[in-house]
């Protein structure tokens, strides 16, 4: 009486499984990173109730020891003006969004606003919520 087992037990390992979670989390991270948009500069920014929703293409941030940076590169007080015109020169509404450390003395926040003014560029001051 030979009796043999319905239920064969397969030896070999699936793939397809892991390689669909692995997708999954990759587009899930891809889609989650593009969400974020670092400020690498870490600054105390002014509070503020009022918060305006527009879209800059480019930031100024001035830091606590008057450090003036286009995103996260430093540039010199002296060039500011060039390197904003090199960035914004194709843009048809230039932006900037200006991120200036609460303890800045205004002149170096004039500096900032007398080059957007000569310029024509709409400025916005970032604030952080109340």
């Amino acid at each position: 009486m030979a009796l043999r087992s319905r239920n064969k037990v397969s030896v070999q390992f699936s793939m397809s499984g892991m390689t669909d979670i692995v997708f999954l989390l990759l587009i899930f991270f891809m889609i989650t990173s593009t969400l974020i948009a670092p400020n690498a500069l870490k600054l105390l920014l002014p509070q503020s109730k009022h918060q305006t929703a527009a879209n800059a293409i480019t930031t100024v941030s001035i830091t606590r020891d008057a450090k003036f940076y286009i995103e996260t590169t430093r540039v010199d007080v002296s060039q500011l003006e060039y390197e904003l015109q090199v960035r914004l020169q194709n843009e048809p509404e230039p932006t900037v969004s200006l991120h200036v450390d609460e303890n800045v003395p205004m002149k170096e926040v004039i500096k900032v606003m007398n080059i957007a003014k000569n310029n024509r560029y709409k400025l916005i001051l970032a604030t952080s919520p109340r």
